[in-house]
């Protein structure tokens, strides 16, 4: 059950991940703070978390990367979605939907009691 929620949880972060990167590229920091902004406030990443996340979804060919300088002139490696990672974050995005639905609509359901 633990693995469960673990991939769930990682799938939901890569997720919001593409998400972040969908406008422009920016660096790790740049996507916490996205996705803190989103959620208004109410997610909070931890940056070991995150890097794992970023080195994963570059693995698979969804981002890439490259060195560049942040906003307050600091070395930054900067993360971009590749055409691959588009694709890969609308069929996320609907299938996230699909899931969510599913599982409001389990929660609707009145609970009966075991005979």
């Amino acid at each position: 059950m633990a693995t469960e929620t673990l991939e769930l949880l990682r799938g939901t972060l890569d997720l919001l991940i593409l998400r972040a990167l969908k406008v422009e590229p920016t660096h790790g920091y740049g996507v916490l703070k996205w996705i803190e902004r989103a959620t208004g406030d109410q997610l909070k990443i931890e940056e070991g978390s995150l890097y794992p996340a970023l080195y994963r979804l570059q693995k698979r060919g969804l981002i890439t990367s490259e060195w560049g300088l942040s906003d307050n002139n600091r070395r930054a490696r900067f993360y971009a979605l590749t055409p691959a990672g588009r694709a890969q974050l609308e069929t996320d995005v609907a299938d996230f939907v699909r899931f969510a639905r599913v599982v409001f609509g389990a929660l609707d359901v009145p609970s009966v009691a075991a005979p």
